[in-house]
């Protein structure tokens, strides 16, 4: 029976188990309370019964030492008796008003002989119920016990025991009644969280665009609730943010995979196409199947440029713990220099102006890496504006860093492009071919190898202008020197 109320206990709700708890201790409570009253009653009526019987004493004293008993006659149920006490033995003297066992009136008188003060006590008389006694010496040898009934303080005290449980008892009902509905109006916002608790447990968060509408509103409960209130929103919040970078980067995944899907087929289908023709068309043609292997070359070498960009990207997301970098003290303004060189001798006709101070920018850094970083920048400015466009380079060193500031005064990256200019496959013109424009990793990869320098690169200018910002701190401790080559050193 225990154990079954102790299940049904544990499966209950809160807002029960805190009636229930509260009705315990105030059941408990009344208890105390009503145990301490009747004892206190109780005690001040025997008192109250005692300073009566006292006054009574005094005249039946004086009755008594006048005529060796008590003729007056007692109050109604009232008992008087004369005891001779002498070497321990206690004689009655007739007559006398006693009942029929009188026992519990000589052995008081008894005991009073060894006393140098009145006594009290409370006994029960057989055939007559409880009675309180009370002794005093009326002369020396001579005491006197009177009896008087407690029917009537038990009378007192019963009815009000019954006063208590009836009223305690309403009392304890009301208490819980009204007190569950207290509790559960005070935990409504308890089980309002524990329904959005539901809602978002019942809410799809395998789909990419997954969002979680639901909060928990209210102002009700409290300061702790309040606080748990505010707890739960803030942790929905951040598992809103969660899904929204999840989303975000599937998005983007389900995109680089198509980009890259797309770009690879392109090459690929090139190299089939030019094998059968290789193969059916060109075997008897040297100068053919030269241009066609020269093909077939090209396209290989743009795939494995492709491929080896992937890779770079990979182990940079990777954050492996050898750093795909090979750091060395270098110039970089000497970079800078070699790098508009390799610009005009590659695009003779394509304006360039560098601009660095004389003093050496040396700089802890990996020097293939940031030239590569200024080639592709070099390579997008000469791609994306008209021929004849000038282009220029800044070199400039402050205390803690170093900016190299690749411009040109082109149409400039429209404002809707921007946020994405970095993305990896993206491309401002959509139909912008292949064969000039590249496959869309140039950026990516600059900002990649310049965020693992540390540094920063930002996209600047207004329309008519574009500004590739790159930013390198002055000082910074490799975490590897490592000089293994790596995908897309050549």
């Amino acid at each position: 029976m225990i154990r079954r109320w102790r299940r049904a206990y544990r499966g209950s709700r809160l807002g029960t188990r805190l009636a229930l708890g509260l009705g315990v201790l105030s059941l408990v409570v009344f208890a105390v309370v009503g145990t301490a009253l009747t004892a206190y009653m109780r005690e001040y009526l025997e008192r109250q019964l005692a300073d009566q019987m006292k006054l009574v004493q005094v005249v039946q004293s004086k009755d008594a030492a006048a005529h060796g008993t008590v003729e007056r006659k007692p109050y109604y149920g009232w008992y008087t008796a004369v005891y001779d006490v002498s070497g321990g033995s206690a004689d009655l003297r007739t007559p006398a008003e006693v009942p029929a066992d009188s026992r519990a009136l000589t052995a008081l008188a008894q005991t009073m002989a060894r006393s140098d003060r009145d006594l009290t006590r409370t006994v029960r008389i057989g055939g007559h119920g409880p009675y309180l006694l009370r002794a005093c010496e009326v002369e020396p040898g001579v005491v006197l016990v009177s009896a008087a009934p407690l029917g009537d303080v038990e009378d007192t005290v019963e009815q009000l025991i019954t006063v208590q449980v009836v009223v305690f008892g309403l009392a304890l009902a009301a208490l819980v009644v009204f007190g569950r509905r207290m509790l559960r109006r005070g935990l409504k916002p308890l089980s309002d969280m524990a329904g959005t608790a539901h809602g978002i447990a019942s809410h799809d968060l395998t789909e990419s665009a997954a969002r979680l509408p639901l909060r928990a509103d209210g102002r009700d409960g409290g300061q702790e609730v309040a606080e748990l209130r505010t707890a739960f929103n803030t942790m929905l919040e951040h598992i809103d943010a969660s899904l929204a970078v999840r989303a975000e980067a599937e998005r983007r995944l389900r995109r680089f995979v198509a980009d890259a899907s797309h770009e690879l087929r392109t090459p690929l289908m090139s190299v089939r196409g030019y094998a059968d023709l290789f193969q059916y068309a060109a075997a008897d043609a040297p100068g053919e199947r030269e241009r066609h292997l020269a093909r077939l070359r090209a396209e290989a070498a743009r795939m494995g440029v492709l491929l080896d960009d992937l890779l770079l990207l990979a182990r940079l997301d990777a954050d492996e713990v050898e750093a795909p970098l090979r750091w060395e003290e270098t110039d970089l303004t000497e970079l800078v220099r070699q790098a508009a060189e390799a610009f005009r001798a590659a695009r003779p006709g394509r304006p360039l102006t560098v601009t660095a101070g004389p003093e050496e920018v040396r700089l802890r850094l990996d020097p293939q890496r940031i030239r590569q970083v200024l080639d592709n920048l070099l390579a997008n400015a000469a791609v994306h504006t008209p021929p004849g466009t000038e282009v220029s380079v800044t070199v400039s060193a402050t205390p803690g860093a170093a900016r190299v500031s690749v411009a040109d005064t082109g149409p400039g990256v429209p404002a809707a492009d921007r946020d994405r200019i970095f993305d990896r496959f993206y491309r401002v013109d959509k139909a912008r071919s292949r064969d000039r424009g590249g496959s869309g990793l140039g950026l990516s990869v600059a900002a990649a190898l310049v965020r693992a320098h540390g540094g920063t690169i930002e996209l600047g200018g207004e329309p008519g202008a574009t500004v590739f910002t790159v930013t390198l701190p002055a000082h910074r401790c490799p975490v590897n020197d490592d000089r293994r080559p790596m995908a897309g050193d050549r």
